[in-house]
């Protein structure tokens, strides 16, 4: 019997693995980009001082990890693996074997949400070691003396009632998944305690243990399976691709499926672009209008991301930054994200605003994964033939405007000088409506070497039709 319980134990972190490494890996990344994790103790206080602070913070650790999906994924395998062999520390075996595995399929299901936090399975798990100590325990005084000092210190560590903001990214919202996973650990546990009281010997046969278990896999395993967005997941591979400039790849992947959904074809433009062939290749390709160039900005922290990475690209650098902003303050648990900071402290650099640009890197050298990055980049802060030398920050400060410009009206949402202003090097420069063919034109007159405004601009000509602004456009250059 207990080698069946290894065993099936071992099935059951593999297939969480695999799945989490293969199949939604890209779903780990966009966690790990909407979370900033300091090895700080200010910060640290900050998030262990609200009721189920000790599982938000877990939370937190654990997510940075996801950076690397495979390490993501071994993390999740085990914490899943392990509130299984708690559970089955509370029940009899036998036909119920199958059973324990109820809660951490019921957590997978929670984990396909982009907005599930792990700060909620940490939250399953503590309960359950809380509930394992306790059972450990001699009856008597000593226990109900335990239980007067852990309640309290529960109640620290998960929260009230699992109602806390911790668990998922909509914090006025309680995730039914992660409250039917803790409700199934107590109905598990109830179920098994009456088992071994009114049955005098428990059935433990190897049979009907693998048959629960073979059950219980094949039942929620299907469930996992149909309620996995792999749609959101194909969105978040070509967010993730941009994110890290794999223009090769994300050509490679278009190419094999075409996308059909507005990140997919921005990334796709932009990566054609960078290839210099977005004029040639441009209707091989879905397009979505002038939306798939340089989309309309929506309020939200996600679709922002790629355009912005199409701005920076082409030199505006402070349109890059102010959307970067409003897109990591639109984070809907208020979270800091590693990705944005880093972005942010990119396009200070370029705009001469050093010393907005070391705050966000000071912050950065507080992190594990983006520490080694922070440190080299600081150097350069000051250092302008440095900088003028460096590959990407020299070519994109000459491409940027040199003038005061502004198209369309002022952004409503608001925020402090400090952060936005860029007027060193490229004007004040603000929009909120669309991109028009104006900004892209002044853009490449800037800087005629500037070929990726060059294509963006003809592309947007071709895409709306407009003849008699693309003939005007090439006259222009003649002349």
């Amino acid at each position: 019997m207990k080698k069946l319980c290894v065993i099936c134990t071992l099935l059951f972190g593999v297939a969480v693995f695999l799945f989490f490494g293969l199949a939604y890996p890209h779903h780990l990344h966009y966690q790990e980009q909407f979370q900033l994790f300091l090895f700080d103790s200010t910060y640290v206080w900050e998030v262990v001082r609200e009721p189920g602070g000790v599982a938000d913070l877990l939370g937190r650790f654990t997510t940075q990890f996801f950076l690397y999906a495979w390490v993501g994924a071994l993390i999740i395998a085990v914490l899943l693996s392990a509130v299984q062999l708690l559970t089955l520390r509370f029940m009899s075996g036998g036909w119920l074997y199958g059973l324990s595995f109820v809660p951490s399929f019921l957590l997978w299901l929670f984990l396909l949400d982009e907005n599930a936090l792990m700060g909620g399975v940490w939250a399953v798990l503590l309960t359950q070691l809380t509930i394992w100590g306790y059972v450990r325990l001699p009856g008597g005084w000593v226990r109900r003396i335990v239980v007067l000092i852990t309640l309290p210190i529960i109640y620290w560590m998960v929260g009230p009632s699992w109602t806390g903001s911790h668990y998922y990214r909509y914090p006025t919202v309680t995730p039914g998944l992660l409250y039917s996973a803790w409700l199934s650990v107590w109905v598990i546990i109830g179920v098994a305690f009456l088992i071994r009281r009114f049955q005098k010997q428990a059935n433990h046969s190897l049979l009907t243990s693998c048959l629960s278990f073979a059950v219980v896999f094949a039942i929620m395993g299907s469930f996992v399976w149909k309620n996995a967005n792999f749609r959101a997941e194909a969105v978040m591979q070509y967010d993730f691709m941009a994110r890290h400039q794999q223009w090769n790849r994300i050509l490679e992947t278009a190419g094999r499926e075409k996308p059909n959904n507005q990140i997919g074809v921005t990334v796709q433009n932009l990566a054609l672009a960078m290839h210099g062939v977005l004029l040639e290749q441009l209707f091989n390709y879905n397009q979505n209008g002038i939306a798939g160039l340089l989309p309309d900005v929506k309020e939200d922290a996600t679709s922002p991301l790629p355009t912005a990475e199409a701005f920076y690209q082409l030199g505006m650098i402070n349109v890059a930054q102010r959307t970067v902003f409003e897109a990591q303050e639109a984070i809907l648990d208020f979270q800091k994200s590693g990705r944005c900071y880093k972005r942010l402290a990119q396009t200070n650099l370029i705009n001469g605003q050093y010393e907005v640009a070391r705050k966000y890197l000071s912050a950065l050298q507080k992190t594990l994964f983006y520490r080694d990055w922070a440190n080299e980049t600081l150097q350069l802060l000051g250092d302008e033939a440095a900088i003028a030398r460096h590959p990407e920050y020299g070519r994109l400060r000459r491409m940027a405007y040199t003038e005061d410009l502004t198209f369309g009206r002022a952004s409503s949402r608001s925020a402090t000088s400090s952060e936005l202003d860029g007027s060193r090097l490229t004007g004040d420069f603000y929009f909120s409506d669309h991109v028009t063919p104006e900004m892209l034109e002044s853009l490449y007159r800037t800087n005629t070497d500037n070929g990726l405004a060059y294509q963006y601009l003809v592309a947007y000509y071709l895409l709306t039709g407009d003849r008699e602004g693309y003939n005007n456009f090439i006259s222009s250059i003649k002349q």
